[in-house]
């Protein structure tokens, strides 16, 4: 297993048809008592720690995000479980197949902007987690780029850069990439074209996972 290739979960392996954001809106409610309180925040190819320090801001609630993060995380995770019982999601095209094509020849990680437990009950629901060894997850940082640095350390085993491969939906994703010398690889599923992905500098592109075999092919070549 010459390469690892470090995978984003939302809107790349997965989309939970909006329970990640219902569920960690309803937790600021309960705690708060704001009613949408992610509701200016850019979620796509952000952290979950750099979401819920923006809605914290935004609303003035004082004190950083140390003080409020174990009680919002606790009635985050509370709440996720059932808001993706109600949600209508599915793993995106070309998934499970593409993970079982790579997995044995390719070492599978996480690098994800969701918080490690969101990101283990959002894998665990769509039948998913078994394929990864670990990753980046998004209590690291607010900045997407030390959350691929925590994944390449320990994931990576010290590979070359050009055998680690990151691959996710967003800009974010790419630049973060880009940004630790890593490969990176756009999969335009979430809310940007292709050619976004490539003007934001991606080493490949796809449309889509859903010609999983040649996708397999290309990212193990």
């Amino acid at each position: 297993m010459s390469r690892a290739i470090l995978f984003d979960i939302d809107n790349t392996l997965l989309n939970t048809g909006g329970a990640g954001g219902s569920a960690m809106s309803g937790a600021f409610q309960e705690l708060f008592g704001i009613e949408d309180g992610f509701g200016k925040v850019e979620f796509s190819g952000r952290t979950d720690l750099f979401i819920v320090s923006e809605g914290l801001r935004q609303h003035g609630i004082e004190g950083d995000v140390a003080q409020h993060l174990d009680e919002f995380v606790g009635r985050y995770y509370a709440l996720l479980p059932a808001a993706l019982e109600e949600r209508d999601g599915s793993l995106m095209p070309g998934f499970p197949e593409l993970l079982e094509a790579l997995n044995g020849e390719a070492k599978l990680g996480l690098v994800t902007g969701n918080f490690r437990k969101s990101a283990n009950l959002k894998l665990d629901h769509y039948g998913i987690a078994r394929f990864f060894e670990g990753g980046g997850f998004g209590e690291v940082s607010v900045d997407r780029a030390d959350v691929v640095k925590a994944a390449i350390e320990n994931v990576a085993d010290g590979r070359a850069p050009e055998d680690v491969f990151v691959i996710g939906d967003t800009p974010h994703d790419i630049t973060a990439a880009l940004a630790n010398g890593v490969k990176a690889v756009g999969v335009a599923t979430g809310n940007y074209a292709s050619e976004q992905l490539k003007e934001s500098g991606a080493d490949m592109v796809f449309e889509n996972f859903e010609s999983w075999e040649s996708a397999a092919a290309s990212l193990l070549q």
